[in-house]
């Protein structure tokens, strides 16, 4: 029997003659299933994100790892976790068969290589304290296979997102997290239903570790680091929310600062000078409360 996102689907067998507005509504009403198959498995979700939360603050990494669209979902999420939260490129990774190359054109070849999953991750000096979450949409690419077997006979705790129940890598991961969204609109076309829930999952997985990290106050990016104007003028506002300073001081603030929200965060709260604000920081992970509360003791 196909695989469930290799199936057709009968709500969309004439989409080819439909006009431009009936194609948009019939693809729009089966995104609509998208959410609701993603609600279902939140208590794995929740497993994992917990399971991955003790990893890394044990020192671990988090890697994603898949094969085309599931593969670049995860070098997208990975990639948007520093200059959101402050924390360092290696804390959560990505991993696509391929390398560079397959992040914009297909190289979805290389996805059929079952050792390459596990010398890719081998490469990035993966090990037991380590978390992988395979995501593959199918569950039985051989490149994502071989990753997680790997990662889960080194000790890693691992993880998987598939569109499709019982497939052999839900087989093999610890936590198996299977949103079913059924038949895509064009079939097979896994960039579609299947690549909207995996996007939905890595953005809760990877957002409520940070939260549970430390690096969010109340819904509030305090970690975050501005590297363009719009994102300077939001650090400026969450000082200012943060603070209650006026727009003045609080600039003043962060610019003393030299810019950095968490060590201006830090000066206020503690009252001390950038250097103390930014080694309290270096001391504890860059959490903004717990550095203040050690300046405190």
């Amino acid at each position: 029997m196909l695989p469930l996102t290799e199936q057709d689907n009968p709500n969309t067998s004439s989409i080819d003659t439909a006009s431009t507005l009936k194609a948009l509504r019939l693809i729009n009403h089966e995104d609509k299933l998208v959410a609701h198959a993603v609600e279902k498995v939140l208590p794995q979700v929740a497993l994992a994100t917990d399971q991955i939360v003790d990893r890394l603050k044990n020192g671990g990494h988090l890697f994603y790892i898949g094969t085309g669209t599931s593969g670049r979902l995860g070098v997208l999420d990975a990639s948007e976790i520093p200059p959101t939260f402050g924390v360092s490129r290696d804390l959560i990774q990505g991993i696509i068969a391929g390398g560079y190359d397959a992040l914009y054109k297909a190289t979805e070849a290389s996805e059929d290589d079952k050792n390459a999953g596990a010398n890719d991750l081998e490469s990035r000096g993966i090990s037991q304290k380590d978390a992988v979450i395979g995501i593959a949409a199918s569950g039985r690419t051989p490149y994502t296979i071989g990753a997680v077997e790997y990662a889960r006979k080194l000790g890693c705790f691992t993880a998987c997102i598939v569109c499709t129940p019982d497939s052999p890598l839900a087989d093999i991961a610890d936590i198996a997290i299977e949103p079913l969204v059924g038949p895509e609109a064009i079939t097979g076309s896994t960039r579609m239903k299947a690549g909207t829930a995996q996007k939905l999952i890595l953005n809760m997985i990877s957002t409520v570790t940070m939260i549970r990290l430390g690096y969010v106050k109340g819904n509030r990016m305090t970690n975050l680091r501005p590297s363009n104007e719009k994102l300077r003028e939001r650090t400026l506002r969450i000082l200012i929310t943060e603070t209650g300073l006026d727009n003045d001081a609080a600039a003043e603030l962060l610019s003393t600062a030299n810019g950095d929200q968490r060590v201006a965060l830090v000066m206020h709260l503690a009252d001390v000078t950038p250097p103390a604000a930014r080694e309290a920081l270096e001391n504890n992970n860059f959490i903004v409360r717990q550095a203040a509360r050690s300046l405190k003791k």
